[in-house]
């Protein structure tokens, strides 16, 4: 195969996005958006190792055990620091562990729903995350000045 598809340029984009905002946070966040960028990071690596699974069974196991440790980090990451951007990115990860836990339940094939579902949640915590580290950076930058 001569030209990567469509879904492939998707894939990388979505992949060059994740490693792009954690980078930025774990480069210029505090210490609630390094740790929340690390969780990310984290559960990414291990979403992508769980796709290589052997049975779609074993795949939604593994993604529903990994959306909740991840949502079980927001919210031990939120009891800590208490940010904003924790509170959506913990909403959104609710809405992620309850698509796979439905999908799961049901046992219905992934398909164009869930996909959309899936991307949708995955880009509200990157922008949650984005914006706390900006937020971050700000601080940062204005406490510099002050001092």
């Amino acid at each position: 195969m001569l030209f990567p598809s469509l879904s492939q340029f998707v894939w990388v984009g979505l992949w060059l996005l994740i490693f792009g905002v954690c980078g930025f946070a774990l480069w210029r966040g505090g210490p609630p958006e390094r740790i929340g960028a690390g969780l990310v990071l984290l559960i990414a690596l291990i979403g992508g190792g769980v796709n290589q699974f052997p049975t779609e069974t074993s795949r939604q196991i593994g993604h529903l055990t990994a959306d909740g440790v991840l949502a079980l980090g927001f919210l031990a990451v939120a009891v800590r620091y208490g940010s904003l951007w924790l509170g959506g990115a913990m909403l959104f990860q609710a809405a992620q562990f309850s698509l796979h836990a439905f999908f799961f339940v049901t046992q219905k094939p992934q398909n164009s729903f869930y996909g959309v579902v899936n991307n949708v949640n995955l880009f509200g915590v990157l922008i949650c995350l984005l914006v706390g580290a900006l937020a971050a950076a700000s601080r940062a930058r204005a406490g510099a000045r002050a001092a």
